[in-house]
């Protein structure tokens, strides 16, 4: 399935506050990137930013949202639920998302972009392949990026490395 590039009101607004989160991470001294976990009827379920500034570098919004939905979820409610988040999935927590059996997923800025960004400032790539959702969890629906609020996450990203966006 190929990313899908029209998001309505509603993705925009949980899109937004996972901008928000990845802000909020990078203020707390972590990488920047949130996610959102909404429920079929549209309320948020639980939220999260980056927490790998302490070393565990399995510490992303996605995974925990994976763990949390396997925790205190149906399956039938995590499947109809979706995930906002301001950077597409790593293959880690797209496995994650697909093996707990989570719905749609909708992110601000792709993987791939983020990796761009990164070689035009010259850092180095990092250490696992930015492999699409789709690659990794052929059978996950996703929506993005965004373009407005990607450039709030290029700039965070920018703010992160010490360069000009």
């Amino acid at each position: 399935m190929e990313p899908q590039l029209d998001l309505n009101d509603d993705d925009r607004r949980f899109l937004t506050r996972s901008v928000d989160l990845a802000r909020e991470a990078l203020a707390a001294g972590d990488e920047p990137f949130g996610s959102v976990l909404v429920d079929a009827d549209g309320r948020e379920l639980f939220a999260d930013r980056n927490r790998v500034a302490g070393g565990d570098h399995t510490r992303h919004p996605e995974f925990e949202i994976a763990r949390r939905a396997a925790e205190h979820l149906t399956p039938e409610q995590r499947a109809e639920s979706v995930v906002f988040t301001s950077g597409e999935h790593c293959p880690m927590c797209s496995a994650a998302h697909a093996w707990v059996g989570l719905g749609r997923i909708v992110y601000a800025s792709r993987s791939q972009q983020v990796s761009a960004w990164h070689k035009d400032w010259g850092l180095a790539p990092g250490p696992v392949l930015p492999l699409r959702v789709q690659d990794v969890a052929p059978g996950i629906e996703v929506a993005g990026p965004d373009p407005e609020l990607s450039s709030q996450v290029r700039n965070l990203h920018a703010r992160l490395h010490g360069v000009d966006a």
